[in-house]
């Protein structure tokens, strides 16, 4: 799965470790989503949309084979 979360973070000019204080997560499961090791649950999804203003399909995008 790819996402922008990387990018959207740039903009805000938040670390990694920022954001997942902001969502209660580690900051290890941040990196982990941004490198695509990990895909968020629908509920972790939302709340990182929401964070940034975004929709879930603003952020996320399925890969072919996902």
């Amino acid at each position: 799965m790819k996402n922008r979360i990387r990018i959207e973070r740039a903009i805000l000019n938040i670390t990694q470790a920022d954001l997942a204080e902001r969502l209660a997560v580690s900051r290890q499961t941040i990196n982990a989503i941004e490198a695509g090791k990990y895909s968020p649950t629908l509920a972790l999804g939302m709340k990182i949309a929401r964070e940034f203003g975004k929709t879930v399909n603003e952020l996320f995008e399925l890969e072919e084979g996902d």
